[in-house]
């Protein structure tokens, strides 16, 4: 008699990894098959809601470029300001109680002869009349008074032409100037002695002097002589109407 062997069962908890396995293996995961097991006919559920709407269906956020003049948003480049601050313009220097201002020009040199114009510019509201020569006082560095001879026109210094008092009326934002002429004298490059840093100067004797600073002082020594030229109008203004 032969003897056929049972077949082996296998047990129950591998039995159901198998049936798992054989589900993930034929396409359909396990929470749908569970779906299925609990809602065979597919009705749909009260508590199923649609499809919630993703950021990508929503219009696009708006950006700070977007944003009106009164957002609050963060700056953008084109609103920071850059680089240093542009320096403003010099403003003129204020008009002196006097009504009228004084501004050297360049010293000019030739065999030891020079020569420098002063400008006087009406810089008040009313009519000025200059008639004359300038008033002049020289100081040296510590503004100590040079003992300087102030001349009514240009000789013996040298011969140039000089028009003589005459009555100049400059109306605001004219002006006249004089010719300062003198010959050079030894100074001294480290003290600055006999060296005319300071020159104060006014329009005509007893009135208020304003001080200037040529540039580099005039070399006239300690005692020289300073020729000046009566005022008159400048070469390129013409009388206003």
């Amino acid at each position: 008699m032969t003897v056929i062997p049972r077949q082996r069962q296998l047990p129950l908890r591998s039995a159901a990894a198998l049936s798992v396995a054989v589900l993930l293996m034929s396409g359909c995961g396990l929470s749908a098959e569970l779906d299925r097991e609990a809602n065979p006919e597919r009705e749909p559920t009260s508590g199923a809601a649609g499809p919630e709407p993703t950021s990508d269906a929503a219009g696009p956020e708006p950006t700070s470029d977007a944003a009106g003049p009164g957002s609050s948003g963060p700056p953008r480049p084109s609103d920071l300001a850059l680089g240093p601050a542009t320096p403003r313009a010099p403003s003129a220097p204020p008009c002196p109680k006097s009504g009228v201002s004084m501004s050297p020009g360049m010293v000019t040199a030739a065999m030891g002869l020079r020569a420098m114009s002063v400008t006087l510019t009406n810089c008040g509201e009313g009519v000025r009349e200059v008639n004359g020569y300038p008033d002049i006082r020289v100081r040296g560095l510590d503004r100590r008074l040079l003992r300087v001879t102030v001349l009514k026109g240009t000789e013996p210094v040298t011969t140039m032409d000089d028009p003589g008092p005459r009555r100049v009326r400059l109306k605001p934002g004219e002006s006249a100037y004089t010719s300062l002429v003198w010959r050079y004298s030894a100074v001294d490059a480290s003290t600055k002695a006999g060296s005319g840093v300071y020159v104060e100067i006014g329009p005509a004797r007893g009135a208020a002097r304003q001080t200037i600073e040529p540039e580099g002082g005039l070399d006239i020594g300690e005692t020289g002589m300073l020729g000046t030229t009566a005022w008159q109008r400048s070469p390129d203004e013409a009388p206003r109407p």
